[in-house]
This record gives structure tokens, C-alpha cells and sequence, in this order.
């Protein structure tokens, strides 16, 4: 009874323990650290979620035309170790953000600083800060 109690503990463990793992992609997967980007615009959004926080902008193009960005964020965690909290940037804020692009999404990048209307730069806890270079 007990080593069967041990068997399926252990086969619990090994497949919650993998499912985190499994749906996390890594920096170099998503995003192309040789494609920098700056991006001024306004906070349409921000939301506070595991994995990653992600802050939707609005930003106007050269030709005038409306942006619609999704920018990714650190985890809220080590967010909250930077100094965020969750009122830190809400809609209306018009802000910069330095970053890189997605390989595969058009108006998509993960987020590397903010700076804020009042001159104040933010760090995101950017999943680049993290990865060795190649």
C-alpha cells in the first residue's frame, strides 16, 4: 500500500512539476535581440498574469496610422522587486519603451525598460537581462 501511495506521488510530482517548464519559451525563441526597438505611445492597458506581465500601447506611426502593441513584460514578482506596483502604469500614461521585436508577431516585443512621462526609466525585469549572449 505504501509503495503504491509512493508510485503515484512521485508520478503526480514529475507531471506538475513539467507543465510550468513546458508552457515557458525562452528569450531567444520569441524575440530577436538584433532588432531593437523604441516605441512612444499610450498605456491602453496593462495586465498583471503569470508567466509574464504584458502592457498593451497604442502608438502612431509616420504615416499616422494607430499601432496596437502587446509588449511583454516581466514576471509580476520580480516586477514588484524592481519597484512596480500594480497602479505603476495605468491607461492614459504615455510612455517610452525600449525593447526588442518578435521573430514572428508584427506589433509584438518583449520589453526591456519604460520610461515615464516625468523622466523616471523603469526597468522591466526583461527576460533578456537573463540569457547569456551567443
Amino acid at each position: 500500500m505504501i509503495s503504491r501511495t509512493f508510485a503515484v506521488s512521485a508520478a503526480c510530482t514529475l507531471l506538475l512539476s513539467g507543465a510550468p517548464a513546458s508552457a515557458h519559451h525562452s528569450f531567444q525563441a520569441e524575440y530577436d535581440r538584433d532588432k531593437p526597438i523604441t516605441i512612444t505611445g499610450t498605456v491602453t492597458k496593462v495586465e498583471w498574469t503569470n508567466p509574464h506581465a504584458r502592457l498593451y500601447l497604442d502608438a502612431v506611426d509616420e504615416s499616422g496610422n494607430t499601432l496596437h502593441w502587446d509588449l511583454e513584460l516581466g514576471p509580476p514578482n520580480n516586477l514588484m522587486r524592481l519597484g512596480w506596483r500594480r497602479d505603476s502604469l495605468v491607461a492614459g500614461t504615455k510612455v517610452t519603451v525600449e525593447g526588442f521585436r518578435s521573430r514572428t508577431e508584427e506589433f509584438v516585443a518583449n520589453v526591456r525598460s519604460v520610461k515615464l512621462g516625468d523622466g523616471r526609466e523603469v526597468f522591466a525585469g526583461s527576460s533578456f537581462d537573463t540569457t547569456t549572449s551567443e
